[in-house]
């Protein structure tokens, strides 16, 4: 019986196991082994999969790579794992090349013809270059991997920095049976995977994103079938959904939108009655936008509330959503949830502060090789995501703000730090400031503020041709804004609130 499912390619768990168990014979006779990183660059593919499980066999880290990088801030990642070994597709080769260290060895995975489809990829790029080492025939060639599977260790998903540099999430130490068994019940709260039940799951995020990656994980175990789509198209979604009796997704709020732009007669064309649980997060959803949603699905779209470096630590259902719109809900078991001020004065009912969240046996974590940025962040054991909120007197939680400047697009977590120290360099820029707007498909958008030198002439167009060229196309700004002098305080830092405050009047929030 099919497993894993993607466009016309089918692989049986038998198949998957048995390529995951050659997978870590290969990357022990490359001499890699526990602790060590194994970077993938890999769209949502067999291989990842593969990848991913045969590194875990072994004791090593998958280390997903937003595969939207440049070489510039791919190879960071890869330097910073300290990488043994990259698995990339073969239309992904060209831009991440230059940036694999010397001496370290890759695989190149040729791009199946659904993702090619998907992407628009000419036939040419999707084949391994001529004289490079092919995944499909490195693979069959290695010894089934017999000895007993190492102590598992977590991936290390990068988050994007608020100084610049993404931080990748090491999970320490590694993943014992029984820290497994409550991460599973963990995972049957947030995303409805409960053992002995009939799961048929798509992934429709990319697999490099920590919540569709441990989705993905949790499905690995549990589901009977996975159904991979390689880029999310709405009424795709929706054709799958009917086509494999789909049960479980996860989606974030701009998946949604487009899903709630379809015409009617597309949404009413497909059955949809196989659906028992979808969850959502990673942003914020409108109240609007879920009513609409639960209206149109039932009342099974639920919510969670947490990251990279927590999980899922609050969560709700449809019901409640209905009764407390714009909550993203309360603890899940074993799950604390505390609201402090700026002094660390904890703060009651319908206060507004910073949050610190965490659940009891998730495992710790420290951030790769900055364990003082890991320290910044905690508070009682707790730790804080950088989002402002309070609790209201049932104990639901409400998101009004963020202490620090990220952007959530799409559910893409954005750093304007980052932005900014690139834009800096430009000839011609004097300053910036880059910030978040409302966007009523993304839930933000990025907008930049950027002040010339006296006598310089850089249009638009220019500045996003100039970023592009030293970051990913996300994190470019959609819209651009020139000014003789930015508004700045008294220490001299740029007045961002000032800039920012006009265009989100009258939208009735914040984020």
């Amino acid at each position: 019986m099919s497993f894993l499912l993607s466009g016309t390619r089918a692989l049986t768990r038998e198949a998957l196991q048995a390529n995951a168990a050659r997978a870590a014979a290969g990357f022990a006779a490359l001499g890699i082994g526990e602790d060590d990183a194994v970077a993938l660059m890999l769209r949502n593919d067999f291989a990842f999969f593969e990848a991913a499980l045969g590194a875990a066999l072994i004791g090593a880290y998958a280390v997903p790579v937003n595969w939207h990088f440049t070489a510039e801030e791919a190879g960071y990642i890869l330097r910073d794992c300290g990488a043994k070994l990259v698995v990339v597709h073969a239309d992904l080769f060209e831009q991440v090349a230059a940036a694999i260290p010397s001496g370290v060895p890759f695989l190149i995975v040729p791009t199946p013809p659904e993702i090619a489809a998907a992407y628009g990829i000419a036939p040419e790029y999707c084949a391994v270059p001529a004289g490079h080492a092919a995944w499909e025939d490195w693979l069959p060639g290695q010894a089934l991997w017999s000895a007993p599977a190492r102590p598992m260790r977590a991936n290390i998903i990068y988050t994007s920095g608020t100084t610049g540099r993404p931080k990748g999430v090491r999970r320490t130490p590694a993943v014992t049976p029984e820290t497994q068994q409550r991460l599973m019940r963990t995972m049957a709260q947030v995303f409805g995977i409960v053992p002995g039940e009939t799961i048929r799951a798509g992934i429709t995020g990319p697999l490099y994103h920590a919540a569709p990656n441990a989705f993905a994980r949790a499905a690995v175990r549990e589901a009977q079938c996975i159904v991979l789509q390689p880029r999310f198209d709405a009424e795709e979604l929706l054709r799958l959904i009917e086509r494999h009796r789909l049960t479980h997704l996860h989606m974030v709020p701009t998946m949604f939108v487009r899903l709630l732009k379809l015409p009617e007669a597309v949404q009413r064309r497909y059955d949809l009655s196989s659906l028992r649980f979808v969850v959502h997060g990673a942003a914020p959803c409108p109240p609007a936008v879920k009513r609409r949603m639960i209206d149109w699905w039932g009342p099974v779209i639920n919510e969670y509330y947490g990251g990279t470096e927590t999980g899922g630590a609050v969560f709700h259902t449809a019901a409640e959503a209905l009764s407390k719109p714009g909550t993203v809900g309360r603890p899940i078991e074993g799950a604390a949830v505390r609201i402090f001020d700026a002094a660390g004065r904890e703060l009651g009912a319908n206060e507004i502060g910073e949050i610190y969240l965490g659940v009891a046996g998730n495992p710790d974590f420290t951030y790769q090789g900055l364990p003082e940025k890991r320290r910044e962040i905690e508070r009682d054991g707790l730790i804080t995501l950088g989002d402002i909120g309070y609790r209201d007197e049932d104990g639901y939680l409400f998101l009004c703000d963020r202490v620090r400047d990220m952007v959530i697009s799409g559910g893409v977590n954005i750093y304007p730090t980052e932005i900014e120290t690139v834009l800096a360099t430009m000839p011609g820029v004097r300053d910036c400031a880059v910030f978040g707007i409302p966007d009523d498909e993304y839930g933000e958008s990025l907008c930049a503020h950027v002040e010339l030198e006296d006598d310089a002439r850089v249009s638009a167009d220019e500045i996003r041709r100039f970023l592009r060229r030293h970051l990913a196309g996300y994190k470019v700004p959609k819209h651009i804004e020139f000014c003789h002098a930015l508004p700045r305080e008294d220490s001299g830092k740029i007045y961002k609130r000032k800039l920012r405050a006009p265009y989100w009047e009258g939208t009735g929030r914040q984020i």
